[in-house]
């Protein structure tokens, strides 16, 4: 007797006849849930807006049509990101439905049979999967083990591979490694023959530092941000810039529609009250200043420097001080599972000074339990 489609044997046949065998052999991303917890795994900016200005945009969202598709071409909206968050003139933005689908639609339209992508590691693991996902090689270069860049690692690897993508994260994550402006262009400069660079600037408003300026001077230079990390991860929205024909070709490959119309009402509302974030970044560099100086002061933790919205840490055992922590109800990111150079990390979120006090306070007792 034949089986049923539906039967569970024969739905692992049908995976296996059309299902690509590295995608098999992926796990899925995996968010852990985090009620009850006090969250500082995800680089989420703590505050929120004020109630004013909470209530204006709910009147605005109330406001917004859902019966029809957004306006395909998001001019206003990345008009408003140009003219406020620093693109240089003549150059325009493409928006995805975060920095993850950026990076999705570069691998895409860059999937030119036997490329390669190339990356410092350990850096965001999206610039890999993205690649795989896409048919592109991926190779990866260690840091080194202060998480600074290896620039003659790197020019040699991309002197052999010659990427198609070479992807930097300025400030890096997971690390918070701002990596040397001198570095990052040597990096652009070396590419422009055969290569993009893609600047990752997801930490920027808590770097202080960018690269968008340099965009004229490059063809090849790629800027990428998103706004989650400035206080808006739940609209999910990223925005990137390149020379003009270059962002046309990626806009080919960009869904239509990607960007919701309530995402796109949250955004306009919210850049007409970027002080507002600012305001609450500039509150959160002073945190992290406060908050490691106080790591520094424990015994037993390495405090690595950071240029974002989290600190990287080096504790004697991190998956002993991880479950502690979390058993005292505090969610940190275990990050000695990402990479052999991370071993025994953790990443903290930049906070509250009241969340901040009470991670601290899990952490001290979880090192006295070692």
């Amino acid at each position: 007797m034949n089986k049923s489609p539906a039967d569970p044997a024969s739905c692992e046949q049908l995976i296996a006849g059309v299902i690509r065998p590295l995608v098999r052999g992926w796990q899925a991303y995996h968010v852990p849930p985090a009620e009850g917890l006090l969250k500082l795994d995800a680089m989420e900016n703590p505050y929120t807006l004020p109630p004013t200005l909470h209530a204006a945009l709910a009147q605005r969202l109330a406001a917004t049509g859902l019966n029809r598709y957004p306006v395909p071409g998001y001019t206003r909206l990345k008009q408003e990101i140009c003219r406020r968050l620093g693109v240089p003139e003549g150059y325009d933005v493409l928006l995805g439905n975060g920095s993850d689908e950026l990076i999705s639609m570069l691998s895409v339209a860059c999937a030119v049979p036997g490329a390669k992508v190339l990356a410092p590691e350990p850096s965001f693991v999206m610039y890999q999967v993205s690649a795989l996902a896409a048919g592109l090689e991926y190779v990866g270069v260690p840091l080194r083990a202060d998480f600074t860049l290896d620039l003659p690692a790197m020019l040699a690897a991309m002197d052999a591979h010659r990427p198609v993508i070479t992807y930097l994260s300025y400030p890096n994550n997971p690390t918070g490694t701002l990596f040397s402006e001198e570095q990052v262009l040597t990096i652009v400069e070396a590419a422009a023959p055969y290569g993009l660079v893609v600047v990752d600037e997801a930490y920027q408003p808590f770097a202080e530092t960018s690269l968008m300026r340099e965009l004229p001077r490059f063809n090849n230079l790629v800027v990428m941000r998103t706004v989650s990390k400035l206080g808006l991860a739940g609209i999910r929205l990223g925005y990137m810039s390149a020379a003009p024909a270059l962002l046309r070709e990626f806009d080919k490959v960009r869904p239509p529609y990607n960007i919701n119309v309530l995402t796109e009402a949250a955004a306009l509302f919210v850049l007409e009250h970027l002080e507002v974030l600012e305001a609450q970044a500039a509150a959160l560099r002073q945190a992290r200043t406060r908050l490691m100086a106080q790591l520094a002061a424990l015994d037993g933790v390495t405090v690595f420097p950071s240029a974002a919205n989290f600190v990287l840490i080096r504790v004697p055992d991190a998956d002993k001080v991880f479950a502690a922590m979390f058993a005292r109800k505090v969610l940190v990111k275990n990050a000695g599972k990402m990479h052999v150079l991370l071993r025994n990390c953790l990443r903290v979120t930049v906070s509250t000074e009241e969340e901040n006090t009470a991670f601290l306070a899990a952490l001290q007792a979880a090192l006295q339990e070692l």
